[in-house]
């Protein structure tokens, strides 16, 4: 994946993640589960092609006011399972009849906002996911892929530390208050270390 930066992507977050602060963890909704011993995952299995294809109402549920508990690998590559576990709020709303659905994320333990913007191409059917954060304003390109039923695969091209990599977000819609969503690496396109796990609540009337 080009980058418009010196940083890539990854690279950033990584940088913009460190150090959590002093907000009480214990307050936000699902930290129990998101705080049960979880080693990474990884896994071997090749990128799909044709990429995943999807619907326009793929992301309908993801319309509205969350808060989430982040696990996010403190090392990748090594077989770690030191997990840096922090909070943030999400607000989503679909535009365009839903051929746009975008959110936007606060980490207030860390001091930046970031946001996901997503198209739909009504002939491929299939979703573009872009990100764009408060640290350098620029957009990144996209994973692609949709949904099937209730999981959702989106792949990629980025690097990481200097090296290409393949990178896969996978969505799990968990009923209508609760969604997965988790993001692994890879150097070959076939063993996969997931090194993100976010698990979402929705906020009641948000």
């Amino acid at each position: 994946m080009r980058n418009p930066t010196p940083f890539s992507r990854r690279k950033l977050l990584t940088h913009t993640l460190a150090g959590a602060g002093a907000m009480p963890l214990l307050s936000v909704p699902g930290l129990a589960s998101a705080l049960a011993p979880r080693a990474p995952t990884p896994g071997t299995f090749s990128i799909p092609s044709p990429l995943p294809t999807g619907d326009i109402h793929d992301f309908d549920f993801f319309v509205g006011t969350w808060k989430s508990v982040n696990r996010r690998l403190k090392k990748r590559w090594v077989g770690s399972d030191e997990w840096d576990v922090f909070p943030n709020t999400v607000r989503c709303e679909s535009r365009m009849g839903g051929v746009v659905n975008l959110d936007e994320v606060v980490f207030p333990t860390k001091g930046w906002s970031g946001m996901t913007v997503r198209t739909f191409d009504l002939e491929k059917r299939q979703w573009s996911l872009y990100w764009i954060n408060s640290r350098q304003g620029v957009l990144f390109p996209p994973v692609v892929g949709g949904f099937k039923g209730d999981h959702g695969e989106f792949y990629g091209d980025d690097t990481d530390e200097g090296r290409p990599i393949k990178v896969v977000f996978k969505w799990t819609r968990k009923g209508p208050d609760l969604a997965h969503w988790e993001q692994a690496f890879s150097l070959d396109g076939r063993t996969w270390e997931t090194n993100w796990f976010v698990e979402h609540t929705r906020v009641k009337g948000g």
